[in-house]
């Protein structure tokens, strides 16, 4: 069955994934140096630059550590800080713990990973745009001939993502609504690049 989002408002609301306990990396990835900031703290800067319009960050482990870390930024007005104590069942926990803060008043939601530092604020924009003109239920940017992040859904795949499971994120949707994917091409070079162990930490660094 084709699903369209033309039913829905244009509310779009954020979601950071950040809770994970950093264990490829051996200590704390979310506070890496990353110029002036930390890995964390450059992405959520990007992405409350952008037009969303509410960001939810989940954390889990470390959580006090780590929102102690971000200082001010913690007082911008469309950010808030959501707690996963069930990290540990994977990537899948956090997204639901974050669609239960958007659901009610979001009619969109772009689940933006917290470990990718060169996700942009015009990134976010231009994934925005195209994924709300081309009226399908889900977008995610491209690169080259595959699928990346950032990922966007409507309000009619929440039920979807609430039935999410494990460590594998949202990626079985795509495959399952193959045919209602809007993806995007970036308008300049995007390095999709994932900080997970020290080596990718060295190589982003140089």
């Amino acid at each position: 069955m084709t699903m369209r989002i033309s039913e829905c408002r244009q509310n779009v609301a954020g979601l950071i994934l950040a809770a994970g306990a950093s264990t490829r990396m051996g200590k704390l990835k979310q506070l890496l140096p990353v110029g002036r900031r930390t890995l964390l703290g450059c992405i959520l800067n990007e992405t409350l630059k952008s037009d969303l319009n509410k960001v939810i960050l989940v954390l889990g482990h470390r959580f006090n550590e780590i929102q102690a870390a971000l200082g001010q930024i913690l007082q911008h007005p469309k950010l808030k800080v959501v707690e996963n104590s069930h990290y540990k069942e994977g990537i899948s926990s956090s997204i639901i713990a974050g669609l239960f803060e958007i659901e009610k008043d979001h009619d969109h939601v772009m689940v933006i990973l917290g470990d990718m530092p060169n996700i942009s604020s015009s990134l976010i924009n231009l994934l925005l745009d195209k994924y709300l003109k081309s009226n399908l239920p889900i977008g995610a940017i491209k690169i080259r001939t595959k699928q990346s992040h950032p990922v966007i859904f409507c309000r009619k795949m929440y039920y979807e993502l609430h039935k999410l499971y494990g460590d594998i994120g949202a990626r079985n949707l795509f495959i399952k609504y193959s045919d209602q994917v809007c993806l995007v091409e970036p308008d300049n070079f995007y390095d999709n690049t994932d900080i997970d162990t020290p080596e990718d930490y060295v190589k982003f660094s140089r």
